[in-house]
């Protein structure tokens, strides 16, 4: 029988868009990018995802560059990796806001034993984008950022949604980080095609760490209480 471990690891090797995306948007798939990202991420699921039980799960909105566009693993940067998860990394180090948050509530959870036996995290788009301001930088883009992407990866954010919930998700309660439009788009998809029960949305990892640090207790409680609810 495969494990959760050989589904997600199976689901990333192939993961891709084969469509055409606006103009001045390009996509990330970390999985095809950099021949080391699956075996690090296989490394990681294989720590924590080797058995057969279902767990909730948690999306976000896509991947960042200096997160999961790096590891493969949705909200876990380099220094993540190796202090929290203990696994090996060679590389140029980085160190991505939302991943602290998350990290800092796993901890308070319990850790991450203890977090990812319970929960698996990838985002509502798998893959990430990024697009170039007017004095060309590289910046991370939004699957929500415009209507036109929104039209363009629908059909993949569905269909890779729908592959997920195959590795064994409980389908009772989807946690949304993101309460505005990821929040909405997630409930509008739900509608259609009923995934889930219930949608619990919590604010956004970067939006705590960038505008609300002061009060990051109160939204790790705010999280820990939100995941009791499947106790």
């Amino acid at each position: 029988m495969k494990t959760f471990a050989d589904k997600v690891i199976a689901f990333n090797k192939v993961v891709g868009f084969a469509g055409n995306l606006p103009k001045g948007i390009s996509m990330m798939n970390p999985f095809k990018e950099n021949e080391n990202i699956l075996p690090l991420s296989s490394s990681f699921y294989k720590k924590y995802y080797n058995d057969t039980r279902s767990r909730h799960l948690i999306l976000g909105i896509n991947p960042g560059r200096f997160g999961g566009g790096v590891t493969g693993i949705p909200f876990t940067d380099t220094k993540r990796l190796t202090e929290k998860c203990h696994l090996q990394y060679r590389g140029k180090e980085t160190h991505e806001p939302s991943s602290v948050f998350v990290y800092e509530m796993i901890d308070t959870y319990g850790g991450v034993e203890k977090f990812y036996s319970h929960f698996y995290i990838n985002s509502v788009c798998p893959l990430g984008f990024t697009a170039q301001t007017v004095r060309g930088k590289e910046i991370n883009y939004n699957y929500y950022d415009s209507k036109e992407l929104v039209n363009a990866v629908y059909d993949f954010i569905i269909d890779s949604i729908r592959k997920q919930i195959g590795f064994g998700i409980n389908r009772d309660i989807c946690f949304c980080f993101g309460t505005g439009k990821n929040e909405k788009f997630l409930h509008l998809v739900n509608e259609r095609e009923k995934f889930f029960k219930k949608i619990v949305a919590l604010e956004h990892p970067r939006f705590v760490m960038q505008y609300k640090s002061t009060s990051k207790k109160f939204y790790i409680d705010k999280y820990i209480a939100a995941f009791k609810q499947i106790d």
